[in-house]
């Protein structure tokens, strides 16, 4: 089991950046890898995943598409996501998940995944 830790949120104003961080007890060769929110009264919502063999193999939902950036430092079993342009509507908590094994498509599903960190909590304010 892939213990995993995000870090990073906190409260930005809109039209601002955040990065995010979620580091992996182990190593995350040959993972899928996936970045998904949670608002209050909303279903969690994959928002991101990359596969860590190739890493330019990403997926992101059409509700960040050209504003989240989600990569990987291999060497620091470390995986984040540059968020810009942030609007009210992102707020909510963040949640890092890993899937060992062949990544065959970047999955946006959380039944796809099976080892989540705890979340951490990111508020835009207009």
């Amino acid at each position: 089991q892939v213990q995993l830790v995000e870090s990073g949120g906190g409260e930005v104003q809109a039209g601002g950046s955040l990065i995010l961080s979620c580091v992996a007890s182990t190593s995350v060769y040959r993972s899928c890898l996936g970045w998904f929110r949670q608002a209050p009264g909303k279903e969690r919502e994959g928002i991101a995943s990359i596969d860590s063999e190739s890493t330019g193999r990403t997926r992101y939902s059409n509700s960040v598409k050209g504003r989240f950036t989600i990569t990987l430092e291999y060497t620091k079993n470390t995986l984040y996501l540059q968020m810009n342009s942030l609007t009210p509507e992102d707020t909510a908590t963040y949640y890092c998940a890993s899937k060992q094994g062949i990544c065959w498509l970047p999955s946006l599903s959380g039944a796809d995944y099976k080892d989540w960190g705890q979340g951490t909590q990111v508020t835009v304010s207009s």
